[in-house]
């Protein structure tokens, strides 16, 4: 699933052709996504203009002249694709959205698996929303530091993957950047969360912004579905430092590689995590 980069990636490619434009068609080709989609989405939508595009956690929000907000998560295999000659390209079977602008260029929405939804919410309804309420501080944000994430681990007893992963505790991480975040900060997965005193939620909070902005810069990591939206891989994949990387020698430490060192993967909570034992206690 799209994490925190991939989703402030999609959103910086969607500027430019969105940000001031009106939408003078919506194409819905189907009554549903993930969830239903919203009564009368199509007329919502029409005629609107976009006047900015933000995100929070792993969620797209374009704010319309309406004072409302269409609010969209990619859920697995969702894809926003710019299309400069609408014309010119034909449809595919899972194009499922399709936004037309002004200048006759388009954004559709391609989901195969339909993990995605898309929903249009008041925009003073916005922060109360089911999807929205009670989510934690953007990572990116003023409002996260080392002091805001120890008061959020000090009373959880679960393993400090676990708490990260945790959208009430960070808003967006996901299974990648976690992973990652964790062993620059030298902390082991498996750590209960309230056990990282101050000092170290300090270093893993500076991990945090450290992984995401270099994510980010790199345009996010492909796995799967995954692209930007001008089709393109994101290429942060190959500066993983653990993730994925089971057996392979450790890139930034002395532990050497296997079969004495190197990194080693666990199953938590249904899902890998990838570690260095040697770095992370």
């Amino acid at each position: 699933m799209p994490e925190l980069p991939e989703v402030e990636t999609v959103r910086r490619g969607l500027q430019p052709l969105l940000e001031g434009r009106r939408l003078v068609s919506v194409l819905q080709r189907r009554p549903d996504l993930r969830f239903p989609l919203p009564l009368d989405f199509v007329a919502r939508l029409e005629g609107q203009r976009v006047e900015r595009i933000d995100r929070r956690a792993k969620y797209l929000l374009l704010h319309l002249d309406s004072a409302e907000v269409l609010l969209v998560h990619l859920g697995m295999s969702g894809r926003m694709l710019l299309i400069d000659d609408p014309d010119s390209v034909a449809l595919l079977p899972h194009d499922h959205i399709v936004l037309r602008t002004e200048e006759e260029r388009e954004v559709r929405f391609n989901d195969a698996r339909r993990f995605g939804y898309m929903d249009i919410i008041p925009a003073g309804e916005l922060a109360g929303h089911r999807h929205l309420a009670g989510l934690g501080p953007e990572p990116l944000g003023n409002d996260f530091n080392g002091p805001v994430l120890a008061a959020a681990l000090a009373k959880k007893r679960t393993p400090i993957k676990a708490a990260l992963l945790d959208q009430r505790v960070v808003a967006g991480l996901g299974n990648i950047y976690v992973c990652e975040a964790l062993y620059h900060a030298g902390i082991a997965p498996g750590r209960l969360a309230l056990t990282i005193e101050e000092h170290e939620a300090d270093v893993l909070a500076q991990a945090i912004r450290r992984v995401l902005t270099e994510a980010i810069a790199a345009g996010g990591s492909s796995l799967r579905d995954y692209v930007q939206t001008s089709g393109e891989l994101g290429y942060f994949q190959h500066s993983w430092a653990v993730y994925g990387r089971e057996g392979l020698a450790c890139p930034a430490c002395d532990c050497g590689g296997p079969p004495a060192g190197g990194i080693s993967r666990l199953v938590q909570s249904g899902r890998s995590t990838f570690y260095c034992s040697h770095r992370q206690r």
